[in-house]
Parts: C-alpha cells; sequence; structure tokens
C-alpha cells in the first residue's frame, strides 16, 4: 500500500501542477504573441495542443484515484511527457526555443521519470486464470 501511495501522490500532484500550468493558456495568447512574438498564427493547433494536454492531466487525477488498477494506462502517461521533453531539448539544440521554454521540458522529464519509477513500483495484474 505504500507503494501505491507513492503512485497515487505523483499523478495527483502532475494533475494538479498541469491544470494550474496550462489552464491561464486558454486566456494568454495574446499575452503569448506579445511576450514571445510572433503572434499564433494557426489557433486551433495552440488551443488543440491545450485541450489534449488538460485531458491528460485529468487523465493523471483518474490514475490518481487507484494507480494499480489503471497501470496499462501509465506507460501512455510516460509517452505523453516523453514527446514533450524530447521536442524541447531538439529545439532547445537547434536554438528555436529560448532556455525558459526549455525547461518546461525538463519538468516534464522529472515527471515522466517519476510516473515510469510508479509504474515499476505497482505489481502487474494477476494472469486471468
Amino acid at each position: 500500500m505504500i507503494k501505491d501511495r507513492f503512485s497515487r501522490n505523483v499523478f495527483l500532484l502532475a494533475g494538479i501542477y498541469g491544470l494550474i500550468v496550462l489552464l491561464p493558456g486558454y486566456f494568454g495568447e495574446k499575452t503569448l504573441a506579445q511576450k514571445m512574438p510572433p503572434a499564433i498564427t494557426h489557433p486551433e493547433f495552440y488551443y488543440g495542443f491545450l485541450g489534449v494536454a488538460v485531458a491528460w492531466q485529468v487523465a493523471f487525477l483518474i490514475i490518481a484515484r487507484d494507480p494499480q488498477r489503471l497501470r496499462p494506462l501509465i506507460p501512455a502517461a510516460v509517452l505523453e511527457k516523453l514527446t514533450y521533453c524530447v521536442a524541447c531539448a531538439v529545439l532547445f539544440i537547434s536554438g528555436r526555443i529560448p532556455i525558459i521554454v526549455a525547461l518546461g521540458g525538463a519538468g516534464d522529464f522529472i515527471l515522466g521519470t517519476l510516473f515510469t519509477i510508479s509504474y515499476f513500483r505497482l505489481k502487474p495484474a494477476q494472469a486471468a486464470q
């Protein structure tokens, strides 16, 4: 049960943190365009990304309720984190994003690592007999 508590806390904190970080984005398109020009030219991609990211935060909160039962979903959660941190690393190395954006990818790397640890700490479901 202690392992379960670790996983519950990891996913709960990830979901809450993600919602706190992402939800203001629905009201910040103009501010983003001013602070990090150019302006967004394809708002459907911007808001589409936000919607998918917010949906994943809700999934993390759902996983937090019963990580043992939802263990098969955890690799997808790791992939969600991995894709963003790898994209940030590649874009930063190629000089296409500033360090502050790359650090957001580092946060996803940390969470992805904690998700991976959670996955291996939880026991696989017993094979159906």
